[in-house]
């Protein structure tokens, strides 16, 4: 029979006691616990820093873990007179956790927009500029032609034309970065495993190269690595980038990566660090970055500080000249936020729900800017009262944050595609998202048209105060001519020397002279590859193999070895896979 206590005449039953050493357990429960906590901080990757959120979800998951242990080890689970002792002997690490749901309550409160707008309107300090003085008449050899769906489409073409390449890797569509280039505009593009197994097969190589998009060409370049990148998101162990960083760097709170080049073509990841500098988890903001070297990992810490006054214990900063190469610290999704935080809290939290003086936020939407060999976040600023037109835009340095606002009033962004769009509604095209360029004097949306493979087949010019007024063209001089007509028959003159935008040929007119190569069927292979279907077909008495798109020649799928067919060529292809223009 139990033990009975009396107490003032009241009957009390001590909980039942498992058999075996309290202390025995609460020591295997504490060596197991650090297991679980060690293989989840490897997995987990929590800024150890108390304005890490994770860092608190990670102590939680520890403590659990910790509850759960016991109670398995004290039978609790299984033998219901067990739990009151089990309970009895967690309630430290029970009491812990409270106290870290107090902690996680108090800092957001210390954090919150209600007490704090005054704080978020100043995250990003804006200038006002004005249009017309300070945005160059437009060079369109600075003017990004494609957006990242487009640039993503040409990087997975030209990955397709690559035997060795195509076969175990793919591009990775989410770490496409807009960069200035030796002065051009473009699109640098990670390559990634094919799967598990092909990462298995390459892990120790590494990604053996990276493809170059060039945004006014629309030309794709696939540069080959003397040596392959062994440090990226690709990777599963030691060599996943964030965790390479998080075991240098175990305090510093880190941002999504960017992939970017240097001046001489060597790829590098940039790792925004973050801080949070209203309460405990508000405020977030870029204050330097991690320059990863993809090839051998080596880090090098630099501050977004402008005047020398940093958080970070480096002696480096992003306006450094010898890494002015950098492009993009801040993400659009940071810069984008806070200058909502500017527009929506600049007169108080009150004002931007009741009367809203003032009150703006960005559109729906943003794109890229090349100046000064820098890339700068373009979007259009709305009243928050309406959402039919742009009250002006606002242009942000991805590298130093630097903020200009444009005073510029018109078409929404998304009413300027749909002009645009309806001029060419025959074509089905789609518009990507407008930039806005000083043309002759005139703030106008430029856009590419796009077929639905992505592929940019027209451009389209679209006057901001007067969005019926569009002009279209199969290349910049005849888009640039029809929108000058357009303009001068509703009384604006303008004056625009399409002559220096160069003899630019349509993006469907033929590049090369064709030969026709004729043959016996010898072998077939096939590929799939960014969803698309390839053959490769060799001749008799030929070397090379014919690369295939089924896309573009159906019956190729009906094709034997001993069938007799015409490939239409281009004259001057060479090499052990020539792609085909044409199927006879």
């Amino acid at each position: 029979m139990d033990p009975i206590n009396v107490d003032f005449g009241n009957k009390s039953v001590m909980p039942e006691t498992p058999k075996g050493s309290t202390v025995k357990r609460v020591i295997v429960s504490l060596l197991l616990t650090l297991v679980v906590g060690a293989v989840a901080y490897y997995f987990m990757l929590p800024a150890l820093n108390f304005k890490a959120m994770e860092l608190y979800i990670y102590i939680g998951v520890i403590l659990v873990s910790y509850i759960g242990i016991f109670g398995v080890l004290s039978k609790a689970y299984f033998r219901p007179e067990y739990m009151e002792y089990a309970k009895n002997k967690v309630k430290i690490p029970i009491i812990l956790i409270g106290v870290l749901v107090a902690v996680v309550a108090v800092g957001y409160l210390t954090g919150a927009e209600f007490f704090r707008a005054k704080d978020y309107a100043e995250l990003i300090d804006v200038k006002e500029g004005n249009f017309a003085e300070e945005i160059a008449e437009v060079d369109f050899n600075s003017v990004p032609r494609l957006d990242k769906d487009s640039s993503n489409m040409i990087a997975t073409r030209a990955l397709g034309e690559l035997s060795d390449y195509v076969s175990q890797f793919v591009v990775n569509s989410y770490y496409s970065t807009q960069i200035n280039y030796k002065g051009t505009p473009v699109r640098v593009q990670s390559l990634d495993y094919g799967d598990i197994f092909k990462w298995l097969k390459n892990t120790k190589e590494g990604i053996p190269a990276y493809i170059i998009v060039d945004m006014t060409t629309q030309k794709a370049e696939t540069v080959r690595l003397e040596e392959g990148m062994k440090y990226s998101p690709a990777e599963h162990f030691n060599e996943y980038l964030i965790r390479h960083v998080r075991f240098k760097y175990p305090s510093l709170m880190f941002g999504d990566p960017s992939f970017e080049i240097d001046d001489t073509g060597r790829p590098y990841w940039i790792v925004p660090v973050l801080d949070k500098t209203i309460g405990l988890f508000g405020g977030t903001d870029v204050i330097g970055a991690i320059i990863v070297d993809s090839i051998n990992g080596d880090t090098t810490l630099v501050s977004t500080s402008l005047d020398k006054n940093t958080k970070l214990p480096t002696d480096k900063f992003v306006t450094d000249k010898e890494i002015q190469w950098l492009d993009q610290v801040y993400s659009v999704n940071i810069v984008n936020q806070q200058y909502n935080y500017y527009g929506k809290y600049n007169n108080g939290f009150w004002n931007s729900i009741i009367g809203q003086e003032n009150v703006r936020v960005t559109s729906q939407g943003s794109n890229y800017l090349a100046l000064n060999d820098d890339v700068y976040m373009y979007t259009g600023v709305t009243s928050i009262s309406s959402d039919q037109s742009i009250i002006g835009f606002v242009l942000i340095n991805q590298r130093t944050k630097e903020a200009v606002y444009y005073k510029q009033a018109g078409a929404l962004e998304e009413t300027a595609r749909t002009s645009a769009q309806g001029k060419v509604q025959q074509y089905g095209y789609r518009a990507t998202f407008p930039i806005l360029l000083n043309v002759s004097g005139e703030p106008t949306y430029f856009m590419a048209l796009k077929d639905s493979s992505e592929l940019v087949k027209m451009y389209a010019m679209v006057n901001v105060e007067q969005s019926t007024l569009v002009g279209v063209g199969s290349n910049l001089a005849e888009c640039t001519e029809n929108y000058a007509a357009e303009l001068q028959k509703n009384g604006v003159n303008v004056n625009v020397d399409v002559d220096s935008m160069g003899q630019e040929e349509t993006p469907d007119a033929p590049k090369e002279e064709t030969v026709d190569v004729k043959g016996k069927v010898q072998e077939i292979r096939s590929v799939i590859t960014g969803g698309e279907t390839y053959f490769y077909i060799k001749l008799a008495d030929n070397n090379a193999y014919y690369k295939v798109a089924v896309k573009d020649a159906e019956k190729i799928v009906i094709l034997n070895v001993g069938d007799e067919i015409t490939f239409t060529v281009d004259k001057n292809a060479k090499g052990e896979i020539i792609p085909v223009k044409g199927v006879k």
